[in-house]
C-alpha cells in the first residue's frame, strides 16, 4: 500500500490563517485546521483565536488537556510544519520538558511525531 504523502507548511503559511474564517494552529511541529471547530471548543473560540496563525504548543500543553481532546486533534490535523521552521519553533519545545517523576516515566516529553498529542 502506498504511503500518504503529508503535506508541509511554512510557518509564513500558517500565520496567513489567523481569522474566525480560517483558522490554522501548531502543536508540536504539526499544522490544525480548527476552523471548524471554533465553536465546539470548550474554551472559547476567543483562546483558539489568539493562537491563530501562530505556534500553539505552550499554550496547549499550558491548559493540561484530556486525552480525548487530544484525540480529537486528529480530525483537523492537515500537515506537518515545514523543516527549515522546526528550528525556529524548538525554543518553544524547549519549554514543555516536563518534570521527571515517577507518574509520566521519568520526564518524557508531551510531544508526539503521531496526528494526536499524548
Amino acid at each position: 500500500m502506498a504511503e500518504k504523502k503529508t503535506k508541509t507548511y511554512t510557518l509564513e503559511e500558517v500565520g496567513q490563517h489567523n481569522t474566525s474564517t480560517s483558522t490554522w494552529l501548531v502543536i508540536h511541529d504539526n499544522v490544525y485546521n480548527v476552523t471548524k471547530f471554533l465553536d465546539e471548543h470548550p474554551g472559547g473560540e476567543e483562546v483558539l483565536l489568539e493562537q491563530a496563525g501562530h505556534n500553539a504548543s505552550e499554550s496547549f500543553e499550558d491548559v493540561g488537556h484530556s486525552q480525548d481532546a487530544r484525540e480529537l486533534m486528529c480530525e483537523y490535523l492537515i500537515g506537518e510544519l515545514d523543516e527549515k521552521d522546526k528550528v525556529k519553533s524548538a525554543k518553544v519545545k524547549e519549554t514543555e520538558e516536563l518534570p521527571s517523576t515517577p507518574s509520566d516515566g521519568g520526564g518524557q516529553n508531551r510531544q508526539s511525531k503521531s496526528c494526536c498529542v499524548t
